[in-house]
């Protein structure tokens, strides 16, 4: 790790700590009063915790165009929307993690509201996230109704199937709900993975990134620099009905792909791993979340050779087994079960209102990259706000986070609550697309670039992260 990316560390950890601080002196908390009271929905009521999964096929038809390219194929393990149920303490709450690159603004109103429906609660206990694989669909009704409004093709935003996917988990959810089984025990476990993981920014030239190691990298100079900062550690949650596993849920920073561009659908190295963990633990349903991996990829392991795909998986099911391994079960009641969510309102950078001005004649990759953002700016502009939320079950953090989180948030989440099993999910709404830290903002990049939002935005977030944390402290 390099001395730049230590001091990072330390910087985000002081902040975390002087927060911490601050709220112990009982000093008057700023958002108090924008921060509805979402857990009052919790019951008091003795009520037995039961959960539902679900998981249905995600591949899209051949000839469906994909984020980039037109689909020719898909894999043979195909694209999952797999998901939990979770009932008995308060309305039901619903996880959901799906084989796409991203979904955003408008589509993640309609999923949450309408998985919501099939589940028999309301939209604010609803948490869809992507694992953010590059062959596969991004979805965004916001950037489609654009695109239909200026007469445009509709390309990879054509929300057909994205419409049919909600479909049919909606009639899963519903079977779900007939099936629920009781939880007794949650399980958590931790474990390092070794050799994915490498920070994209390790090219600092006269306090400027220079060159990004991306996704894949074949410049020996920069894959031989150090991994920089990463949260090594894969975080792993488990329920249990006494000594059956019911489902197992992963959490790991790294953006997931080995190599892309190909038109075949697939769900990369992460669906990979998964799939081994499923063959191997068969009785219970394995969803992965990506976790805040905006500037963390492969880079430094991986040359873009397609033997690596199945290195970084295997890497990747170890990390996993030996987290499964290390899992302590602990017993669990419907009264250690919270669900806490808290409106983030970002900063908007002006300068996306610029996109609209090229709909007419961009096309491909620029309208996949920009629509997003575009859409998430005019939103913001209309005051809407992006939930945050947070599933409490005993000395468990879990946190379902916007955008592409930089791993720094990642790792002040966890400084804010250190006695705690904190993990989190990135990429649920993608509209706010790369989310950076305040210093990432004056070294530009890559990232900060493409970023829809500020340098408020360290604030804005660790506040937000914050309150969650110290409304369960009262608890």
């Amino acid at each position: 790790m390099n001395p730049k990316n230590v001091t990072r560390r330390s910087f985000l950890t002081t902040v975390t700590a002087g927060m911490a601080a601050a709220a112990t002196a009982n000093i008057i908390d700023p958002l108090a009063n924008i921060y509805p009271q979402t857990e009052a929905r919790e019951s008091n009521k003795a009520e037995e915790l039961k959960i539902g999964v679900f998981d249905v096929d995600a591949t899209p038809p051949i000839g469906s165009q994909l984020t980039y390219d037109q689909m020719i194929n898909s894999s043979d393990l195909g694209l999952r929307a797999k998901g939990i149920v979770l009932t008995g303490a308060g309305a039901p709450v619903v996880l959901c993690a799906i084989d796409w690159i991203g979904i955003s603004n408008e589509s993640q109103d309609v999923f949450k509201q309408s998985l919501a429906i099939a589940a028999g609660t309301t939209p604010d206990r609803v948490a869809v996230h992507t694992v953010h694989q590059h062959d596969a669909p991004i979805c965004d009704f916001t950037a489609e109704k654009l695109l239909k409004e200026k007469n445009q093709p509709l390309g990879c935003f054509d929300g057909s199937f994205a419409r049919v996917l909600i479909q049919n988990l909606e009639k899963a959810i519903t079977t779900a709900m007939k099936g629920l089984q009781p939880i007794t025990d949650i399980g958590l476990g931790k474990a390092p993975i070794y050799e994915v993981a490498s920070n994209r920014r390790v090219d600092m030239v006269n306090g400027k990134i220079g060159t990004m190691r991306g996704s894949s990298c074949k410049d020996p100079a920069l894959r031989a620099k150090p991994e920089g900062l990463i949260d090594p550690d894969l975080s792993m949650v488990s329920f249990w009905n006494n000594d059956k596993p019911l489902a197992v849920l992963s959490f790991y920073a790294t953006h997931p792909q080995s190599y892309y561009r190909t038109g075949i659908a697939n769900p990369d190295f992460p669906g990979i791993a998964r799939y081994l963990r499923q063959l191997a633990v068969p009785g219970a349903l394995h969803l992965h979340f990506n976790g805040a991996g905006g500037n963390i990829a492969a880079g430094k392991y991986n040359d873009g050779s397609r033997e690596i795909r199945f290195q970084l998986a295997e890497r990747m099911a170890d990390g996993m087994k030996r987290a499964w391994d290390s899992t302590q079960k602990y017993p669990l009641s419907a009264g250690s079960v919270k669900w806490v969510t808290a409106p983030l309102l970002l900063t908007p950078n002006p300068a996306v209102v610029d996109i609209e001005k090229n709909i007419a004649t961009a096309e491909g990759a620029f309208l996949a990259n920009n629509l997003g953002r575009l859409g998430w700016y005019k939103r913001r502009m209309e005051g809407k706000a992006i939930d945050i939320g947070c599933l409490a079950i005993n000395e468990a953090r879990l946190f379902f986070m916007p955008g592409e989180l930089f791993v720094e948030y990642q790792l002040a989440a966890k400084a804010i609550a250190p006695d705690k099993f904190v993990a989190l999910a990135a990429y649920g709404d993608y509209g706010p697309f790369y989310i950076g830290t305040k210093e990432a903002y004056s070294e530009g990049g890559y990232e900060i670039l493409s970023s829809p939002v500020t340098d408020d935005a360290e604030t804005e977030i660790l506040k937000v992260i914050q309150n969650i944390n110290d409304r369960l402290q009262k608890q």
